[in-house]
């Protein structure tokens, strides 16, 4: 059974974090890079390492030293547009710790690690002190990405049946900030 190390990213992992999130929006999400929603994927330390309200929180595989999987959390709420208006003004910026790049490699998956990594991002929004609520949002073609949340929080709205056309496809969801 292999072992993993839960850990903030630091400077050598920063490679092996930018390999995972960009393979997972090429194989899972089928978009590819697009800058004006992948910018924090080439570069992460602006968003996600320097900041000190945000992180990025990396698995590495203690057998080969890979980044197995990534999760991020930043304190910026969803934006409107995209989003819908009323849900950018429930998850304001500054008070919503916000979940991103939660992304295993296929062959780590079915071992814990996305539960582990939302754990450590949900750790790190409590001991902030100034989050009043978790977010996050997902596409359900995501692997595994609907039982995760659904585990671990509640739907509070399904584009595909809430917004007119479907909107973008996207489930948002809260987490309790326990």
């Amino acid at each position: 059974m292999r072992k993993y190390s839960i850990r903030e990213a630091g400077a050598a992992d920063i490679d092996g974090a930018r390999a995972v999130m960009l393979d997972a929006v090429y194989r899972d999400f089928g978009t590819g890079y697009v800058p004006r929603w992948h910018a924090d994927i080439i570069d992460p330390v602006p968003f996600y390492v320097a900041p000190p309200r945000h992180t990025l929180l990396v698995a590495v595989d203690e057998q080969d030293g890979t980044v197995a999987a990534t999760a991020a959390l930043d304190a910026r709420g969803p934006e409107h547009p995209p989003n819908p208006h009323w849900l950018a003004e429930r998850f304001p910026s500054g008070e919503t710790a916000q979940l991103r790049r939660v992304y295993v490699r296929p062959e780590h998956r079915r071992r814990g690690l996305a539960r582990q990594l939302v754990d450590g991002l949900l750790e790190f929004a409590l001991a902030d002190g100034g989050y009043r609520s978790v977010y996050l949002h997902t596409y359900p073609r995501s692997p595994g990405a609907m039982d995760l949340w659904r585990a671990l929080g509640k739907v509070v709205c399904d584009e595909r049946d809430e917004v007119p056309g479907g909107g973008g496809g996207v489930v948002h969801f809260e987490i309790p900030l326990a």
